[in-house]
């Protein structure tokens, strides 16, 4: 057996829940609102290590808590794992999800379990990351654009048609930016510029990654997305530059959440013990993932964004991962930005 193997059983000898290969009951049906060759390699390695099929469906965060409330009188969904933590924690304060306490919480970071037991334990912080947007350097040049470094650059007449964010009824990274720019510009003004943003973006998009792996294809110029997906696509070689805004920003906390009533509950708790590993989440490595992963020894990347060298807002979690708030928020936004011309 290769060495890479033996280290990817390993966490089985040390998390008590998790059973043998042999032991192990047949099926997961797996929820993930991470990017797609993270989530695949997430569903083999657990088919791999424990002999358990997985069934995995790809949904950004803002879309898999929409089926989850469609399918909660007949829940097809074991786990949810990914995507930003409003959802998760809005899921939690609906009943959506069920309460655990993993026996590899003594392992996260302080941050991960503060978000645990902010929802009583029915989601469970997994990696962080800060809000911010990355442009292309090459598209920038060439229609002769200045260089952005703030939140307030984005409104400048200049970038008209030349920025990209998702939208924050599909998108958890979408939903952050709103309430990111709520919380640090106050809610008239916030309103204001997400009015001024829009005269300038070219298009909506369903997943929060997408404006700027659009950016990296040439075929936008600036993307606002979660800055560790602007530091993939320039590790990737495209001529991305990443920007963390001079006002501050916000951040996400990504969660997982067991789905309430689901199928194969015990099959669920195994994944979620597997996948607060170290040695799992140092995996994220292999698809150029740069988060900053819950558990205190997992490796990063040196390319990782520094949180602490990030002037980062005291994002509320609990205020705009409610139910009521982002659900008046996202109708604000219908209601006063999304239906003006562009």
């Amino acid at each position: 057996m290769k060495k890479s193997r033996l280290l990817f059983l390993a966490p089985f000898v040390f998390a008590g829940s998790v059973s043998s290969p042999l032991h192990a009951a047949e099926k997961l049906t797996y929820y993930c609102s991470a990017q797609e060759d993270w989530c695949q390699i997430m569903a083999t390695g657990f088919e791999e290590a424990t002999g358990i099929k997985v069934s995995m469906t790809r949904k950004s965060s803002g879309e898999t808590l929409a089926q989850i409330k469609a399918e909660s009188s007949n829940p097809k969904g074991d786990i949810w794992w990914g995507g930003t933590g409003d959802p998760h924690l809005q899921a939690a304060e609906e009943g959506l999800t069920v309460a655990y306490e993993s026996p590899l919480n003594a392992e996260q970071n302080d941050w991960a379990v503060k978000q645990a037991a902010s929802a009583d334990f029915k989601t469970m912080g997994i990696y962080s990351g800060a809000l911010g947007y990355g442009y292309n350097e090459e598209v920038l040049k060439a229609n002769d654009l200045p260089v952005p470094a703030c939140w307030a650059d984005l409104l400048k007449p200049e970038y008209k048609g030349h920025v990209q964010m998702a939208n924050p009824n599909s998108s958890g990274t979408a939903y952050t930016t709103l309430a990111t720019i709520v919380q640090l510009f106050g809610e008239d003004e916030g309103f204001e510029f997400m009015k001024g943003l829009h005269k300038n973006i070219n298009q909506y998009t369903k997943s929060g990654s997408a404006p700027i792996k659009a950016a990296a294809r040439g075929e936008n110029t600036i993307g606002i997305v979660f800055m560790h997906d602007a530091v993939k696509q320039a590790a990737s070689g495209f001529p991305i530059k990443v920007v963390a805004p001079c006002e501050g920003t916000g951040y996400e906390i990504g969660g997982m959440s067991l789905i309430k009533d689901s199928r194969n509950p015990e099959n669920a708790k195994k994944f979620f013990d597997w996948a607060l590993t170290a040695e799992v989440q140092t995996r994220a490595l292999e698809v150029k993932a740069f988060q900053v992963m819950s558990n205190k020894s997992a490796t990063s990347s040196p390319m990782a964004p520094d949180l602490a060298s990030i002037k980062l807002i005291d994002y509320d979690f609990k205020k705009y991962g409610s139910s009521a708030e982002r659900k008046r928020l996202l109708k604000k936004w219908d209601d006063e930005v999304s239906v003006l011309p562009q």
